[in-house]
């Protein structure tokens, strides 16, 4: 019998109960899925969430593993002093919807549709937008989730270029790291998307300094962090046209605030915090296969580096 505690958004709980137990079972493993009152001691495995009912996690003192049910692992660090095994959310889901997200923003950058969307009657320019082998797209954060775009817009045609801590080697993508390779791919992208995570080292990784070595013109999409924007340095860049567009879908403070000035820009699309979730039935896949992994005393899948962060 494994033990498990479900700790994420409650709402969500019959739907991970239902897709979960049959995979486990498929798997030799029989689950027990505790209430939020059991013995801490009794809990093998932890699904977590920051919006769950579990605020302290450094009591369960024979956890195998805390399973996080989102991709980022920032506010779960940040708060805890955590020492047991973290993994992060990886699934097929999860990925295949943050590529949509950043494919179909490159795409209305690429192609100026926000243009048309706000043309008057008589607008009639017949200049056709570049082709995407003309327009070089940067990636910030070429993780597992960041590659994964990056490789999708290479093989849509648009010359790829990322970025991150270490170095990174990929067929389709040319890869970069440390100082200099920052600036080079600040420098070289026409549109520049952030998949960093949040940490310390990230945080205003678009500010002042970094938005002067970037095209004139060159557009902003961030659907990775917040704080990896100096909100005052974009909106002065926006305003004198150093920066052509952003779109952000992440912010310092969510809900974004109703007086923020990102609201009313003519320059900046707002999108909710929608670019990727983690969607249930095939985030099950990725869980079942750490369980089964612990229960085999394998080491698990996709775990965080918990000095680095991520």
């Amino acid at each position: 019998m494994t033990n498990i505690l479900y700790a994420g958004n409650p709402a969500q709980y019959d739907a991970f109960k239902k897709h979960l137990t049959p995979l486990c079972t498929a798997q030799g493993i029989t689950l027990n899925w505790l209430d939020m009152d059991a013995p801490k001691a009794d809990v093998d495995y932890i699904l977590y969430a920051p919006n769950g009912p579990i605020k302290d996690l450094s009591d369960y003192p024979n956890v195998k593993l805390i399973q996080s049910l989102w991709a980022g692992v920032e506010k779960l660090l940040a708060t805890q002093t955590v020492t047991t095994p973290v993994a992060r959310m990886v699934e097929t889901g999860l990925t295949q919807g943050m590529a949509d997200y950043v494919m179909g923003h490159v795409l209305r950058h690429h192609l100026g549709t926000d243009s048309y969307s706000f043309a008057k009657a008589g607008d009639w320019d017949e200049t056709p937008p570049p082709v995407s082998s003309d327009r070089t797209v940067g990636i910030l954060g070429i993780g597992q989730l960041g590659m994964y775009c990056a490789r999708k817009l290479a093989q849509f045609g648009f010359p790829t270029i990322g970025w991150s801590r270490s170095q990174k080697t990929d067929d389709l993508v040319e890869c970069h790291s440390g100082a200099d390779g920052l600036i080079h791919v600040l420098s070289q992208s026409d549109i520049l998307v952030l998949l960093l995570p949040d940490t310390p080292d990230t945080k205003h990784i678009i500010d002042v300094h970094s938005i002067a070595t970037m095209k004139e013109g060159a557009s902003i999409i961030n659907p990775g962090r917040g704080p990896l924007i100096d909100d005052a340095a974009l909106l002065a860049a926006l305003d004198n046209g150093k920066i052509s567009a952003a779109t952000l879908d992440v912010f310092d403070v969510e809900p974004l605030p109703v007086d923020h000035p990102y609201w009313a820009h003519p320059k900046v699309l707002v999108t909710p915090h929608i670019a990727s979730a983690t969607r249930t039935k095939s985030s099950c896949e990725t869980i079942v296969q750490n369980i089964a992994r612990g229960e085999a005393g394998q080491p698990f899948l996709h775990l965080v580096d918990l000095n680095a962060g991520y």
